[in-house]
């Protein structure tokens, strides 16, 4: 169900042409250069690590959405990461942003935290600094190609095998001494190390994707809601460590000014390998109400009604609840296979007519007009039509929403993205068969992906399959305790099964985790 925060990200676009050409440059692909690395087989562990290599690909993947030139590598060895810092380093231009990630295990000695590849040969403390790879040394040369604003994001705080072998050492990452214009944050407090987990991604990486994507937070505040995200998720036993001497405000996805940055702010963790909160949905747009042009068909539950152009970019949890058709109570399992699910008449996929003019309805939005232009003069360019479907759907034009998806997916049949959020958005619309064959795909393309479990637990909660729902809901809930729409709808999923007791709890947690999560599935057409 991501979309309906990954949808932000489009906003990107509009804040460069609300800011002009020093925007522009900031939202440049070549002036966003990053190296992300996931190492997990070290030989000398006992066992692979279970989340650098899902957390270096999700956050890749982000930040390729966000504009960056990504390079990414796994399982590195010394010569693969000093190959792959030294391309870094020629693709930093004067004023470029640089960021570096790195997943793996970290070791502090000297003073100074060195990064370790999987083939490093450690026996002693000297080694460790032949081997590894210094943070300080690295972002010095980034520092000397240039680079304005230069950014290191470390999950490395492990116990790692090497450290038994010295006879004195000290645990965790070492305080960087980095040059200005720097942001540093580490997993974990200083010569701190987080506990073994099971899960397949950190909790530290769920947390700073779901805050990556809220637009109009400087990354000062993006890290920062991080860290106090991972401190609650943990109850203190995990605090990650942050030091910034940026000289200017950096924005992963600017937003469009203070009210709209406001009422685009989450106030509750997000599902996927962590992201932000959802919300409910626009109803489909008619021929007489165009989406755009209707403020009370856009009022989001808990901001003010939209009314300006900013606030008219709201996610797609935006509509009055009055406006949403309700859905009847679930009928009791067995729940019917994908092939008898019906599809409610009261929620119509809109005539081709009707995309016509929504379509010209929406063509002077700068955020789809700046998008239009990107494929007319790119026909294959699968990120402008992906987001330019999120800002349809955003927006509540489905159907030109899906048609987007679906050209997305010709040209990449294998973006787990575009089948998760074509399944979202097929489900509000009331199109289940179709919506449960894309998640099933992404789900088959992504194992465990948490966007696509929430999304197929919402199909299955719409379309009476409660066991189903539940299922899929507690497999999200594993990854990610604090995803507040799947425990809402296992809530109801539970009531409906005839576990009242139970499904009145998770209600109860998930509203106290977030007030109006109940106007979200409102506007789901769940009740």
């Amino acid at each position: 169900m991501n979309i309906r925060v990954a949808v932000l990200a489009v906003l990107t676009l509009t804040m460069a042409l609300a800011m002009g050409p020093a925007a522009s440059a900031a939202t440049d692909g070549s002036a966003r250069v990053a190296l992300v690395i996931g190492n997990a087989v070290y030989p000398d562990s006992e066992a692979p690590l279970k989340e650098p290599i899902n957390d270096a690909r999700d956050v890749a993947a982000e930040l390729k959405r966000n504009g960056f030139d990504v390079e990414t590598g796994e399982n590195m060895t010394g010569d693969a990461m000093r190959l792959a810092l030294k391309r870094l380093y020629t693709r930093i231009k004067p004023g470029s942003v640089a960021l570096i990630f790195f997943s793996g295990y970290g070791i502090q000695s000297g003073r100074q935290s060195y990064l370790i590849p999987v083939d490093a040969q450690l026996w002693t403390e000297a080694d460790v600094r032949r081997d590894g790879f210094s943070l300080e040394t690295i972002l010095g040369e980034i520092n000397n190609r240039g680079a304005g604003v230069k950014i290191a994001l470390l999950d490395a705080s492990r116990r790692n095998p090497f450290e038994r072998r010295f006879r004195s050492f000290s645990a965790g990452l070492a305080p960087v001494i980095a040059p200005s214009g720097s942001l540093v944050m580490y997993s974990a407090a200083l010569s701190s190390v987080v506990g073994d987990v099971s899960a397949d991604h950190s909790l530290f990486v769920s947390e700073l994707l779901k805050e990556i994507r809220v637009p109009g937070l400087t990354a000062e505040q993006t890290l920062n809601r991080t860290r106090v995200g991972v401190t609650r998720a943990s109850r203190a036993e995990q605090v990650p460590w942050i030091s910034s001497s940026l000289a200017e405000d950096f924005y992963f996805v600017p937003g469009q000014g203070g009210q709209a940055d406001a009422a685009l702010m989450p106030s509750t963790p997000h599902r996927p390998q962590a992201q932000a909160p959802s919300a409910p949905v626009a109803p489909p747009p008619s021929a007489s109400a165009p989406p755009a042009s209707d403020p009370a068909a856009s009022a989001a539950p808990a901001p003010a009604p939209a009314t300006t152009p900013a606030e008219s970019m709201a996610p797609p949890h935006t509509p009055a609840p009055s406006q949403t058709p309700a859905v009847a109570s679930a009928p009791s399992e067995p729940a019917p296979s994908p092939a008898q699910v019906p599809e409610p008449a009261a929620e119509p996929r809109p005539q081709a007519r009707d995309d016509h003019k929504t379509e010209l309805a929406l063509a002077e939005d700068p955020t789809i007009k700046s998008l239009t232009a990107r494929i007319a003069a790119k026909t294959d360019d699968a990120s402008a039509l992906y987001r330019r479907g999120q800002v349809y759907a955003s927006k509540g034009a489905y159907a030109l929403a899906i048609k987007d998806f679906d050209a997305t997916i010709r040209l990449n049949p294998k973006d787990v993205e575009a089948y998760n959020n074509r399944c979202w958005v097929r489900t509000v619309i009331g199109e289940l068969q179709a919506a449960r064959r894309d998640c099933d795909e992404a789900l088959r393309l992504r194992r465990n992906f948490v966007d696509a479990l929430d999304s197929r637990g919402l199909l299955n909660l719409k379309s009476g399959a409660n066991k189903k729902a539940i299922a899929d809901f507690d497999a999200a809930l594993k990854i990610n305790p604090r995803l507040t729409s799947s425990l809402y709808g296992r809530g109801l999923a539970r009531q409906r099964s005839g576990a009242v007791a139970e499904g009145s709890l998770d209600i109860a947690n998930a509203k106290a985790m977030d007030p109006d999560i109940a106007k979200e599935f409102a506007g789901y057409g769940v009740r």
